[in-house]
């Protein structure tokens, strides 16, 4: 998407939500919302103001030594140089409106909205001005994906699924010779170059009770190897080089040997099982008109390992949003680590990956989601069953 699309996309929410104006504010690039509505990431370094009124052309309230760094955009620019001329302007800049949304989530509910300090929240409360909440606007303006951006996702995970597959040969090929974590990562990341991948950091392989811990990432120090009987939990994601790509993000788990223990398979059915609530729900939900916000399906999923006794080990939030980074602006799945209150819209995408956490095993199943004018659509392979590593 351009600027100019996300500007228009903003500004159809706020006339449906009654808003008067969106203030983006930025510190030396501390709100990702100000780098994608302004077209990529600037080097700016004083205090920097995006007005974007639901009627009418952006105005940027820049420092005079950063004014050059936004001159592409060609919008009305206003600079100041002294704090006296950036209370004078801001001032003059609010004026006009009542109700202003910022990167502001009341008691920090949804910390991934929080961008703007409280410091600021409580200077244009003092213009006379009602401060609410972008975090709707935000999926509106900045979280949908265009057809372009789907189609890259779906290639991208076309391609991780099949690095999954030859990664978990890989593993199986060498058991005998002890294949470590970082063996295995050093040759998922050699996939990913072959494919035309790329990646934020990752991917990563745990094994055994590496995998109780849902962000271990193994170093050359730290790797230990994957032995027959053995278990491995392989989380891989990665996007296309192309422009705007979006990232694809799946999560797999083998054990090594021909059949899994009856625990695996009974920790594995839970956590599938879990992840297939969640999809139901997406689905019957649409289905039914019942517009879904994201703890809702968090708690869809997590009551189906709550009543399984593993509630203690479902140590995450259900999903995170998906887009040009893998956690990206849009709704989470959460109902545990926040309280994500955002409706699901259409053209965002978002992970489901339930997992069970113990210390000696861990057992995650992620799969992605988007959800398209027909519906919620799991663009990823699903794992049915644990994948016999050498067996």
């Amino acid at each position: 998407m351009t600027t100019t699309d996300y500007l228009a996309a903003a500004q159809d929410h706020m006339h449906s939500a009654g808003i008067d104006a969106w203030l983006v504010c930025d510190f030396r690039g501390g709100n990702p919302v100000f780098a994608q509505l302004t077209g990529g990431p600037r080097h700016t370094t004083r205090r920097c103001y995006l007005l974007v009124p639901a009627a009418g052309g952006p105005r940027l309230l820049l420092h005079f030594i950063d004014a050059n760094r936004l001159a592409d955009l060609g919008w009305a620019t206003t600079t100041f140089y002294s704090r006296h001329d950036l209370e004078r302007e801001l001032r003059a800049l609010m004026a006009p409106y009542r109700r202003v949304a910022l990167e502001y989530s009341p008691l920090c509910a949804i910390p991934v909205v929080s961008r703007v300090d409280a410091g600021t929240v409580e200077w244009v409360r003092s213009f006379g001005v009602e401060v609410v909440s972008s975090a709707d606007l935000i999926q509106y303006a900045a979280a949908r994906w265009t057809s372009t951006q789907l189609e890259s996702h779906r290639s991208a995970a076309r391609k991780l699924t099949e690095v999954a597959h030859l990664a978990f040969a890989f593993a199986g090929e060498r058991l005998g010779t002890g294949v470590t974590e970082y063996d295995l990562v050093q040759h998922m990341r050699q996939l990913f170059r072959e494919r035309g991948l790329v990646t934020e950091d990752g991917p990563a392989a745990s094994v055994d009770a590496h995998s109780g811990d849902p962000h271990y990432e193994p170093t050359a120090e730290t790797s230990v190897a994957l032995r027959p009987g053995g278990w491995l939990l392989l989380d891989i994601w990665a996007k296309e080089t192309t422009p705007d790509a979006v990232y694809a993000d799946i999560t797999w788990v083998g054990h090594a040997g021909p059949r899994p223990t009856e625990r695996q398979s009974a920790l594995f059915g839970v956590v599938a099982d879990a992840r297939d609530r969640a999809i139901d729900f997406l689905r019957d939900s649409w289905q039914d008109g019942r517009p879904v916000a994201g703890w809702e399906v968090d708690r869809a999923a997590r009551e189906v390992i709550e009543r399984a006794g593993y509630a203690r080990y479902f140590t995450h939030r259900l999903g995170h949003s998906i887009g040009t980074s893998v956690h990206s602006t849009g709704v989470n799945l959460d109902d545990y680590e926040t309280y994500d209150t955002r409706t699901l819209i259409p053209g965002i995408a978002f992970s489901v990956e339930p997992g069970v956490y113990l210390p000696e095993i861990g057992v995650r199943s992620e799969v992605d989601v988007y959800v398209g004018p027909d519906g919620p659509e799991v663009t990823t392979a699903i794992q049915r069953e644990i994948v016999r590593i050498g067996g």
